[in-house]
């Protein structure tokens, strides 16, 4: 495949004025997501240096979304003060919550800061052809199946393989059901007798699922064909489960490609979304997003202000403090109980300890966390409750009004009226 080139005039206008498309000079930022992995970052970090060599008609910088420096933010901000178009391209796979969300929420307030500039949000790499022709030439180099792909021979006893196409999997149904059509796109035409999909983690179908039921099909050879960028954590652990089933089922001839690497696909898909978004040429579509679209089991996404909302706070936490070496999933919520002499008098050690116990038989005390304080200036209309984010107190708290605070509020979501003193 031949990476894209600028137009005869960009490129004029590149040698001429600088980094210049459409009359502006221009900036490029790709973004990764980031790991708390060196060795990934490294390899985002390739694929923006061979950009830049292929393509020194712009100014090439990169950033991340979390977990590593620089900040997104912190580049566009960068590249907007020298440049009067900054396009950001998010170098993932598929759009999710990422793309959908904390990209556009933060050119929005970039914008506020640069009101002169033009900022661009390119699109993913989504959807792709050329990027299943890659998977292809990636399970062909296995040796598991002949194909010269110089002559573009046919494969051939494809009928007696098994493909499973692993992917990460994502939070959001939208960027999963894009991953099934990319996996849908491959295998039409390949001939293989299966071709499962299935994910590494967040979602099901899972790899052990998949291996399962490829084992009661009883295929000569078995390729998994992961569908992610580079190598790292999540093929340390398709490999470590493609042991195990060699183990159990040793007459299936079996192996690992190759992610989809440092390519000329790759980059040729990212200078296409890149010169979309300089020309106009691709909207983002929302017809399945999680955010506009009432789907099973994420209607509570729905709403441009939740969005809003959940995008704002996911981006500060992450970006903000940096992560620790044991980082966790984030609380839910977190409970404040006064356990002053006022409060205490009233009945709050009561409370506080029903609390404690009735979470814990739930299983939610990681979830949910519970925390006795000083005296929180209602004295008098104790025992005191707190619940942030939410910014709900309440008064009056007694033990025998635990069960009720801990089903209606803390797991359903719902006010308890009777008891609430104040919302922030």
């Amino acid at each position: 495949m031949n990476t894209p080139v600028v137009n005869s005039t960009d490129s004029e206008n590149s040698k001429n004025n600088g980094t210049r498309v459409g009359g502006k000079t221009t900036a490029i930022v790709l973004i990764g997501h980031g790991s708390r992995r060196g060795q990934a970052n490294t390899g985002f970090e390739e694929y923006v240096a061979a950009y830049r060599a292929a393509h020194p008609e712009f100014s090439v910088s990169h950033g991340y979304v979390e977990l590593a420096e620089p900040f997104m933010g912190d580049a566009i901000r960068a590249a907007a003060r020298e440049h009067e178009c900054v396009v950001a391209m998010p170098l993932l796979l598929f759009r999710s919550g990422h793309a959908k969300n904390d990209l556009p929420l933060l050119l929005n307030e970039i914008r506020r800061d640069f009101p002169e500039r033009e900022f661009l949000a390119a699109d993913t790499l989504g959807v792709h052809p050329d990027l299943c022709d890659l998977v292809f030439r990636r399970a062909c180099e296995t040796d598991l199946i002949a194909y010269d792909t110089q002559a573009q021979s046919e494969a051939k006893g494809l009928e007696n393989t098994a493909v499973i196409f692993v992917g990460r999997g994502s939070s959001d149904p939208d960027a999963n059901g894009d991953f099934y059509k990319q996996m849908r796109i491959f295998s039409e035409g390949r001939g293989f007798g299966w071709v499962l999909p299935c994910f590494i983690g967040i979602t099901e179908p899972t790899l052990d699922q998949a291996l399962n039921l490829v084992a009661r099909a009883r295929p000569e050879r078995l390729i998994i064909a992961p569908y992610l960028l580079q190598p790292g954590v999540l093929i340390e652990r398709i490999r470590d489960q493609l042991e195990k089933f060699r183990a159990e089922y040793p007459w299936v001839r079996a192996a690992v490609a190759e992610p989809l690497g440092m390519d000329a696909a790759v980059l040729g898909v990212v200078h296409e979304r890149i010169r979309q978004a300089i020309t106009g040429q691709t909207a983002l579509p929302c017809d399945t997003c999680k955010f506009r679209v009432a789907l099973p089991s994420q209607a509570e996404h729905v709403g441009g202000l939740k969005a809003l909302l959940w995008s704002a706070r996911h981006t500060f936490t992450h970006n903000q403090a940096m992560p620790h070496e044991h980082a966790h999933k984030p609380i839910r919520k977190h409970v404040l109980v006064c356990g002053n002499v006022d409060c205490a008098g009233n009945g709050s050690i009561r409370a506080l300890a029903a609390l404690r116990s009735g979470l814990k038989r739930r299983g939610l005390l990681k979830e949910i966390v519970v925390t006795q304080t000083s005296c929180m200036g209602h004295c008098g209309a104790g025992p005191n409750v707190v619940v942030y984010p939410d910014g709900i107190w309440y008064r009056g708290v007694m033990e025998n009004d635990i069960e009720e605070l801990i089903d209606e509020h803390l797991v359903g979501d719902r006010l308890v009226a009777r008891l609430v003193d104040n919302i922030m």
